[in-house]
């Protein structure tokens, strides 16, 4: 079974990239018919809160990627200590105490000889009397995870491909600094080992960490997951700006943009695949494939989210909009008007048209127009085709036809110049409040 996670920091709102990143675990899940997890990457005690934790979980919910199950690494230490203890007894961890000052000064040597600026593992010479030294003056030792640069760092990465990476450029990663406090590396590798992930699928952010995790894996005993790095999202003209950055559900719900546009939206930028409206989120399983992804940036667009939340809008039945349209929108009234509207909001717009009454700019002729075809219309059978037959008739009484016909009719029973099929709107207006418009 795939076992997919997406593991947030709760320090903020989710927005644009970790929101693609949810959705891509969620549909490697759900469409293998396998298990998509929460993981709260809460190690960081003093960032992370409650309140960011249960904003996460409420835009998930939101967007319809509910997981099937939920763990905090805060809860999880005790699996962490046990695993850096195996590290440390099987020489795949060990002690370091430089300062930070000590290290940017060996990193500065090493840049001015021409060499990486990696580790040079001097703390693997220290011995018990140091180690006792440093603990009787009262000093703290970071751990670091060792790696085996005899290894090679090789995985097929399925957006990426083939990665390699030359052990001797990777500095031997710290996984839990002085204060006791874990750092992302080894955790998140516990974890999956524990929670039996599956497949991991981040951001490219992260390809340098999975060469190095890929190793802790190994030293762990247990299989590398299948890796999959998505390309980085940028804005509309450059790299993902601070604002596009921070956008997400808050901002896209107030905006009156439906989940299901922005996951047909960041399911399929940065693929191969068309980006297409679609009725559910479900409705992306079939076309999904990690193999569609590219390597270039992925554009996001908020114009484009836009544009794809109206075409969203046009395919939304009304059962699936009734709770958020007007008390009085009936199902054939939202069937007319949803074509025609950016937002659902909007369809208040069409109610007040429907319900009148509307304010109309016509001239002269135009209204002279206007109230001899309340005449004609007043003499009508009114049923299902009654625009078709109406303008049929004023077409050859008058010799009207084109805007000159249909504009000065659409303006004085709906006060607008465009909107959906009079054809449609016309019978929702009504008889009696169609004939009083038009000889207003």
């Amino acid at each position: 079974m795939i076992v997919t996670r997406f593991a947030p920091s709760p320090t903020g709102r989710l927005h644009a990239g970790n929101i693609r990143t949810a959705l891509v675990n969620w549909l490697l899940a759900r469409k293998a018919g396998g298990r998509f997890l929460l993981r709260l990457d809460d190690t960081d005690l003093a960032r992370s809160s409650a309140e960011s934790a249960a904003s996460i979980r409420d835009d998930l919910a939101w967007l319809g990627l509910v997981p099937d199950a939920e763990v905090r690494q805060s809860d999880r230490f005790a699996l962490y200590d046990a695993a850096l203890a195996r590290l440390a007894a099987m020489g795949r961890a060990y002690r370091a105490y430089e300062t930070p000052a000590e290290l940017d000064l060996k990193r500065r040597v090493q840049q001015q000889r021409g060499a990486p600026p990696v580790y040079d593992r001097a703390a693997l010479a220290l011995t018990d009397a140091d180690h006792q030294d440093y603990a009787a003056r009262g000093l703290a030792p970071v751990w670091r995870f060792k790696l085996d640069v005899d290894a090679p760092l090789r995985w097929h990465d399925a957006v990426r491909g083939d990665c390699h990476f030359d052990t001797a450029s990777l500095s031997d990663p710290v996984v839990r600094r002085a204060d006791g406090s874990w750092l992302y590396m080894l955790p998140s590798v516990v974890d999956d080992i524990d929670l039996g992930i599956t497949d991991i699928v981040r951001g490219e952010d992260h390809v340098t960490n999975s060469a190095i995790q890929i190793q802790m894996f190994e030293a762990l005993g247990a299989p590398v997951p299948r890796l999959a790095h998505l390309a980085l999202l940028t804005g509309a003209d450059a790299a993902l700006s601070k604002r596009l950055g921070s956008e997400g559900v808050a901002a896209w719900a107030a905006a009156g943009i439906e989940p299901v546009a922005i996951a047909a939206l960041l399911a399929r930028i940065g693929t191969s695949l068309p980006v297409e409206p679609v009725a559910a989120i479900t409705d992306l399983l079939p076309g999904f494939d990690l193999a569609s992804f590219g390597r270039a940036p992925a554009r996001f667009d908020p114009a484009e989210l836009a544009a794809l939340n109206a075409r969203t809008l046009h395919l939304l039945p009304f059962g699936a909009a009734r709770d958020r349209l007007p008390a009085a929108m009936t199902e054939t009234a939202w069937l007319a008007v949803r074509g025609n509207v950016a937002t659902i909001g909007e369809a208040a717009d069409w109610q007040m048209v429907i319900d009148g009454p509307v304010a109309t700019a016509l001239d002269a002729d135009d209204r002279d127009f206007c109230r001899a075809a309340a005449d004609r219309l007043s003499g009508l059978d009114w049923d299902g085709d009654i625009w078709a037959r109406w303008v049929t008739i004023l077409k050859a009484e008058s010799g009207r036809k084109g805007r000159g016909l249909f504009q000065p009719l659409r303006q004085a029973l709906t006060g607008r110049d465009h909107g959906p099929e009079m054809a449609a709107l016309l019978p929702l207006i009504g008889q009696d409040e169609a004939l009083r418009r038009l000889r207003g």
